[in-house]
């Protein structure tokens, strides 16, 4: 009798610390600040410097300038840039950062073109936030801003995972910057019935158990070697320039939230935006390429739906996985100049 009331207990114990757990877990978290020091003075004005710390350093020149663009308060983005010339936006995706672009940076004539490469708020070294804060509506804006600011009025727009949508969707609130784009392993499109984009991504769905497997164990970074057409593309040193950040932080939830900001149907939060997106890629006339890295085990297959979005768009095809910037910068640079010449030579 005694052995079954001590197991009873345990039981009970266990579940108490099961339920602290889930509920420590799931908080919201907070908003975290980033703060810079020094200045960076671009035509556009002065912005707050960020120093980069030594591991991420190592990663870009001394050409590069890093800082900070106040989107709203409290929130800031970390912009990576480098060279003059015409501006190149290149928008990265989840849980990735500016960084991303570092290798098709480095593959672009900067004597030529401008390329700007912001973080979106959650990762690397931008602002941290709530999961709660973390809408497509909110991201298109706060990268509107980021544009706004740095008074850029023609670009040509490169975009890969979120970026595409996050990218495509501050450029909607500002129609008349975009000349022409480079799209990537991406999506624009609204759902229009129920599926999720991938089992990963309907597993983290369920409350606590998306927050144990990404939060807790971290496995989206872990992950990300066997995302690629080859694994060795993303050493560790790599994995801990995406990773760290957050670590470091004290809030890592970005990247959970950017899971479930992924579309499951017409129904889902992110809709309404990714019908604005629809529409506005729909009515454009530009110059545009799609690079695509067919071993990407999410959107790999998705290179028809992208065709069907600028169907006269060239297209390469190539061996890379999800985060192709590391396996095919060349490649990409090449497609991006090629857009910015006829960009160019349209004028």
């Amino acid at each position: 009798m005694k052995t079954i009331k001590l197991s009873g207990i345990a039981l009970g114990l266990v579940f108490i610390v099961l339920l602290l757990t889930a509920s420590i877990i799931t908080r919201d978290g907070e908003r975290v600040a980033v703060v810079g020091e020094g200045t960076v003075i671009l035509d556009a004005g002065t912005f707050e410097a960020y120093p980069l710390p030594d591991y991420a350093a190592k990663f870009v020149n001394d050409q590069y300038k890093s800082y900070l663009v106040e989107v709203e308060q409290g929130v800031k983005v970390h912009v990576l840039e480098v060279g003059s010339g015409f501006p190149v936006y290149l928008q990265h995706g989840n849980p990735t950062s500016g960084f991303l672009y570092r290798k098709v940076a480095a593959a672009l004539p900067t004597d030529q073109v401008r390329v700007i490469m912001p973080t979106m708020v959650g990762l690397g070294f931008s602002s941290k936030i709530p999961a709660s804060e973390h809408t497509l509506e909110n991201h298109m804006r706060w990268m509107a801003s980021v544009l706004e600011q740095l008074q850029i009025d023609q670009l040509v727009y490169v975009g890969q995972d979120w970026g595409g949508p996050v990218g495509m969707g501050a450029l909607a609130l500002r129609p008349d910057a975009l000349k022409g784009l480079v799209a990537m392993n991406t999506g624009f499109n609204a759902p229009v019935e129920q599926r999720d984009l991938s089992r990963a991504h309907a597993m983290v769905k369920t409350p606590v158990v998306g927050e144990f497997l990404v939060e807790v164990l971290q496995v989206i970074f872990e992950r990300l070697p066997a995302m690629q057409g080859d694994p060795n593309s993303i050493p560790a040193e790599v994995v801990e320039l995406y990773g760290r950040p957050l670590e470091d932080s004290g809030n890592s939830k970005a990247p959970l939230a950017l899971m479930r900001m992924v579309t499951d149907g017409p129904d889902h939060v992110s809709t309404p935006q990714m019908q604005v997106i629809e529409d506005y890629v729909a009515g454009l006339n530009v110059p545009a390429e799609i690079v695509w890295g067919m071993n990407d085990p999410i959107l790999g297959k998705a290179l028809g739906a992208m065709k069907s979005n600028i169907p006269d768009a060239p297209v390469t095809e190539t061996e890379a996985g999800h985060f192709l910037q590391e396996e095919v910068p060349v490649e990409i640079a090449e497609a991006v100049m090629r857009v910015v010449e006829q960009v160019l030579g349209g004028e």
